[in-house]
Order: C-alpha cells, then structure tokens, then sequence
C-alpha cells in the first residue's frame, strides 16, 4: 500500500512541473501594462506597455514595449529600448497562481530594474487560460545625473491588448 501512495504522489508532482507548468508560463505571455510610484523629478512617473512570451524556463521573449509618459529630459525615451527579465509562475491545485518577476531596462546609460516575489492571479487548466494576473513589487534606477539611486514600487496587470 506504500508503494501505491507513493507513486500516485509522484505521479502528482511530476504533473505539476511538467506540461501544467509549461501551460501557465505561456499563459502568463502577452500584454501587460505597468505603473510605477515614487522616484522624483526626471526619474519619476514611469508607465509603460508590454508584450512578451515566456519560455518553459521562464526567460521573456519580449516583442514589444513602449514607455507611455515623456518627461522633458527624462532618462528614457518613449521607444527604443530592448528590455530581458524573467517570469517563473506555478499554481496549485486551486488555480492560484504564485510566481517571481525580473525586468531589465536599459537605455542612455540608465537602468530601470523591476523585480517581485508577488505574482498572483487563477489559472484555468481546462482552457490553460491566466486571469486576475497582477504583479507587485519594487523597481530601482541607477544611472546619470538625476537618474541615480531612485526606487519605488509598480504593478504591472496583465491585459487582452499593447499599444504599438
């Protein structure tokens, strides 16, 4: 009776972090919108859309991203940069969805970094559809004058469109 228990228990687990973990970490793929508090003068009111695919090793293939606020000699332009991070997501027999977030963006000379250990949301495994997904965390800027040694927090929700 022991060897059934506990090959049904890791018959459970290995479904866990096979196929099931490979479907939640697409579904967390495509568009998200982020809004970041706190910084100061030209390195504050960071917002900015998104569009990437995760990898089943949680690496973003992002294929979009776009600054959506300007401020006059800011640290970043509104387009042309090229951000990487990572976003590994599990769920657990309820569908609640738990995960960690990086975010690297690098421009000018200064590099805006997102990370979190707050990935939420519901994972519907029938349809592999993600909902209700937020992430919060805190993001830090280094870089030139007036861009040095700012933080804050943001959330980013994921959303059915980008702004191109």
């Amino acid at each position: 009776m022991k060897e059934v228990a506990v090959l049904l228990l890791l018959a459970l687990l290995l479904n866990g972090c096979g196929s099931g973990a490979t479907a939640v970490q697409g579904a967390a793929g495509g568009g998200w919108e982020a809004n970041l508090s706190g910084g100061e003068g030209k390195a504050s009111g960071f917002s900015f859309v998104t569009q990437f695919s995760v990898n089943g090793g949680g690496a973003l293939s992002v294929s979009n991203f776009q600054f959506l606020t300007q401020i006059t000699g800011g640290c970043f332009p509104v387009s042309g940069e090229d951000p990487t991070g990572t976003l590994n997501v599990s769920y657990n027999a309820d569908g609640v969805v738990s995960g960690t977030f990086s975010f690297l963006i690098v421009s000018n000379g200064n590099t805006l970094t997102l990370t979190s250990n707050e990935v939420t949301g519901s994972f519907n495994t029938t349809g592999n559809i993600l909902t209700g997904a937020t992430i919060m965390g805190m993001w830090a800027l280094t870089g030139g004058t007036g861009c040095n040694d700012v933080s804050g927090t943001f959330t980013m929700t994921q959303s059915n469109s980008t702004t191109t």
